[in-house]
């Protein structure tokens, strides 16, 4: 189909170009910002390990935090693109990203809500023993301000593109200027939101093995070294496999996907009730100072630690199962 053709009025819905057009522009230039942080959080890493008494972060740790930035500003421009050019598994992939987006902002801000009363309450970290606690009047508004910001980026902004992409104009839009049937049309977009989170399941396992060093919570414990790395090829297996039986609507991709997602977030919240978080992070190899950090924020200890990731797993969990409509068997 040329793109330069002329295409003839849309009729029975309203013609959406040009608000996909608008968005994707935006959406390129938060994949450009995205970008852009990558040398930032690089260069401030670097400065803040020639502070005096200062332990600097080892590069593996900074690893998967600059994957994630490449890949989300890959991602943005890519999908940015897509949409003004308006294609079909552009809009249907913007809107799995952003429902994601959305339900994770969520959660992301209530745990923030609980988090930052007992941070504050537990001393700021990386302050020495003995500093006066933060006055209550400063808590409040430093809680306000990031609790708005959490509010703007991980809640509004993805509802907006929600709102957008799931219309029916931007849906029959996108058929009409893009005709042609896309990978993305070869399932129901929940089913495809499945298949993706598997194959970035599996694509996390190398990290897991060579970063974090093997260290996975089991049942009211960590496992590390080889019986780790052993668990985790496995899971890699299975994952890599559940993606691309979910995307072929077969039910025993679904089956994993039920039962790997649901014993992996069930043995986390049992190891984190048990024995915490610490002691994962000190066979991470961790720097002491880091931890020492972390060990004075006193919500890692907290009891309602595992509550609050039962809370924000417990609704992904039911949306997998809510998938099985889709599979035949």
């Amino acid at each position: 189909m040329n793109e330069n053709a002329i295409v003839p009025p849309l009729a029975g819905f309203k013609d959406r170009r040009t608000g996909l057009l608008v968005f994707g522009i935006l959406e390129i230039i938060l994949g450009c910002l995205l970008a852009l942080m990558v040398p930032l959080m690089v260069l401030g890493q670097l400065l803040a390990g020639q502070l005096p008494g200062a332990e600097p972060t080892p590069l593996r740790m900074l690893l998967p935090a600059v994957l994630m930035y490449v890949g989300m500003a890959a991602a943005f421009i890519w999908l940015g693109i897509g949409s003004v050019r308006c294609r079909r598994w552009a809009r249907a992939l913007l809107l799995i990203i952003s429902w994601m987006w959305l339900v994770g902002g969520i959660a992301g801000t209530l745990a923030v809500g609980f988090i930052l009363p007992q941070m504050f309450s537990g001393g700021m970290p990386g302050t020495p023993p003995g500093t006066p606690a933060m006055p209550a009047a400063a808590r409040a508004v430093l809680t306000v301000i990031m609790l708005g910001f959490c509010a703007v980026f991980y809640v509004i902004l993805p509802a907006v593109l929600v709102f957008f992409y799931r219309s029916p104009h931007v849906k029959a839009t996108c058929e009409a200027r893009d005709p042609v049937p896309r990978w993305t049309d070869a399932c129901p977009l929940p089913v495809l939101a499945v298949s993706l989170i598997l194959g970035l399941g599996a694509a996390m396992m190398p990290l897991m093995i060579v970063i974090y060093r093997c260290v996975i919570p089991c049942f009211g414990t960590y496992l590390n070294g080889a019986p780790a790395a052993v668990a985790l090829l496995v899971l890699l297996v299975a994952y890599a496999y559940a993606a691309r039986a979910t995307y072929q609507l077969k039910v025993a991709g679904w089956w994993i996907a039920v039962l790997g997602f649901g014993v992996s977030v069930l043995s986390a919240a049992v190891t984190f009730a048990r024995v915490g978080l610490l002691p994962m992070y000190e066979l991470m190899d961790v720097p002491k100072a880091q931890i020492d950090m972390m060990r004075q924020m006193g919500f890692l200890n907290s009891p309602w630690l595992w509550v609050l990731i039962l809370a924000c797993w417990l609704p992904f969990w039911g949306f997998v199962v809510y998938t099985k409509k889709f599979f035949r068997r």
